[in-house]
């Protein structure tokens, strides 16, 4: 049966409308998935992942997919491969949309084979999802290529996981061993003395530049490179475990050059921001080469009191509000969203100014149909005050009433900026920026071993709460590069122990990367920009 979904090959006339996607997940970088394993576990009803798949991927997947852990490591297999199997039988012939989630590619030494072969034999419809596999794309994130002009034409990808000394092997590692200019072993960290003994035994030149990647295109990658003679001693002095390509050959001579000139390239970049909002920074940084470390700072919790928003709701769309200030995307999405739970829509801003800080904040309101009058240049309280006195006049700012729909716990500068002018200022407390329950226990570890090598900050409040989520201790960032959206940000680094060295001229995800980029690119360090006292600046 052809499936509604993905394209991809497939087999069995299926008696149902069950469906299985063997999905291919890429090298490791989950933005490396494909489009067409993306759209399956977005559709995916079950998913059955393997232990090498990036399980951030699982988040593309509806909150009532069923998953499953199908992970198998050298002697400790959560499920077998014939239980694996029974299990997409069983889950298709119940008429359920599976994805087998998969690192690398299905069909290079992923069994997918097999699993295709259980699915055919019981009639049942699926489709194949080819994936980036490692040996190619984990060695190009590492910058080995396999090929290159004048250096290597050919390649062999082998399975590592046969003993080379066992009697009666299936790979001939002796033909091999001059066989082809490049060899990548896939699964063969465990015996890559006796491999690489073979290859010598077989006529490689024992001078040959090899390579170990570690985890590769993930935050984890680490890179040891040696002779075939050195290579396993190399190995040892560096701590390579499992996952690991090993590849041998004069294209490994050539990894200085290609690994990746940008000034992001093989940087983990801790992003602290929510899950639903880190897409786009997330995006930006792997087109710099580098590898996001997602560690969401922030939960959204909605604190409002319903009379409160109640009559704040009347007095606005009774048109008693000169303005109305949003600090951040999230105040325009929760603010507008109490409105709409009470019969009330655009229409209820008809009698107010609108001022957004930020470009992000004020395309967040054309995205609920509203236009910003005013999107000061400049985000501190100051800025604001004076944007809104070039706007309307100083004696207006001064008789104005204002309302500001806000974080809980959201800094003071703008508001007591605007009561200085003589503004009135009606607060909203609409939601508090709380860290969140569980964070990554990956990302944790990796900040608290002091891996990360840059920060980003998108709001005072991703500061306080990573803060909070290290029990107070930041001194395992205390060599990171700090990134900071703006100068309120800025300012809440530098005042919990963190001197931001890259500040956003322009505060928005786009501006944090450029002024990441440019820090790490300047030959010398620059001194850390100063925030200016009492910024507008708000949490999200």
């Amino acid at each position: 049966m052809s499936g509604d979904g993905p394209s991809g090959s497939g087999g069995g006339s299926g008696t149902g409308s069950g469906h299985v996607w063997l999905v291919g997940a890429g090298p490791g970088d989950p933005g490396l998935i494909t489009e067409a394993g993306l759209a399956a576990l977005q559709r995916a009803e079950v998913v059955l992942y393997d232990r090498l798949a990036p399980h951030a991927l699982l988040d593309q997947c509806p909150a009532e997919t069923l998953l499953i852990n199908a992970g198998k490591a050298a002697g400790d297999h959560v499920m077998t491969q014939d239980e694996i199997n029974a299990s997409l039988v069983e889950y298709a012939a119940a008429g359920r949309r599976v994805v087998r989630l998969k690192g690398g590619d299905p069909y290079v030494f992923g069994r997918g084979g097999e699993e295709a072969a259980a699915l055919a034999e019981a009639g049942l419809g699926f489709s194949v999802v080819p994936g980036v596999t490692s040996a190619i794309g984990g060695l190009a994130v590492a910058g080995i290529p396999v090929t290159h002009r004048g250096v290597a034409s050919s390649f062999a990808v082998i399975t590592g996981h046969e003993d080379p000394t066992k009697p009666g092997q299936s790979v001939r590692w002796d033909r091999l061993a001059t066989a082809v200019d490049t060899l990548v072993v896939l699964m063969g960290v465990g015996r890559i003395e006796t491999i690489a003994a073979a290859l010598i035994d077989g006529g490689c030149d024992p001078s040959t530049p090899a390579a170990l990647v570690h985890a590769a295109a993930t935050p984890d990658q680490r890179v040891a490179e040696a002779t075939l003679a050195g290579v396993a001693a190399e190995a040892r002095r560096e701590g390579i475990e499992a996952p690991a390509l090993f590849v041998v050959g004069d294209v490994v001579a050539l990894r200085a050059q290609l690994r990746g000139g940008g000034t992001l390239a093989g940087k983990r970049v801790l992003v602290t921001r929510s899950r639903s909002q880190a897409s786009t920074l997330v995006e930006l940084l792997r087109a710099e080469g580098a590898l996001p470390v997602e560690l969401p700072a922030i939960e959204i919790q909605r604190r409002t009191d319903p009379a409160a928003v109640g009559r704040t709701a009347r007095a606005l769309s009774g048109g008693n509000y000169g303005w109305t200030i949003f600090t951040s995307t999230n105040a325009v999405e929760v603010f507008i969203d109490l409105l709409a739970e009470r019969d009330l829509d655009a229409r209820a801003f008809a009698g107010t100014r609108l001022c957004a800080i930020g470009k992000a904040t004020a395309r967040a309101l054309r995205q609920r149909g509203l236009i910003a009058d005013l999107v000061p240049d400049d985000a501190t309280s100051e800025g604001v005050v004076e944007a809104m006195s070039t706007a309307m006049g100083q004696a207006a700012v001064a008789g104005a009433t204002v309302l500001l729909p806000r974080a809980e716990g959201g800094r003071d500068a703008l508001p007591d900026g605007l009561r200085a002018a003589g503004a009135t200022v009606d607060e909203l407390t609409l939601y508090l920026s709380a860290p969140p329950a569980e964070p990554p226990a990956e990302a944790m570890a990796l900040v608290r071993e002091g891996k990360i090598d840059a920060v980003t900050f998108t709001s005072s409040s991703t500061v306080k709460n990573l803060s909070t989520l290290l029990g107070g201790d930041l001194s395992a960032l205390r060599d990171a590069t700090i990134a900071c959206i703006g100068p309120s940000t800025a300012e809440t680094a530098e005042a919990l122990g963190l001197p931001p060295n890259a500040v956003a001229a322009e505060h928005t995800v786009p501006g944090l990367v450029a002024a990441l980029r440019t820090h790490l690119h300047s030959t010398q360090s620059e001194p850390a920009a100063q925030a200016e006292p009492g910024t507008a600046e708000a949490t999200p």
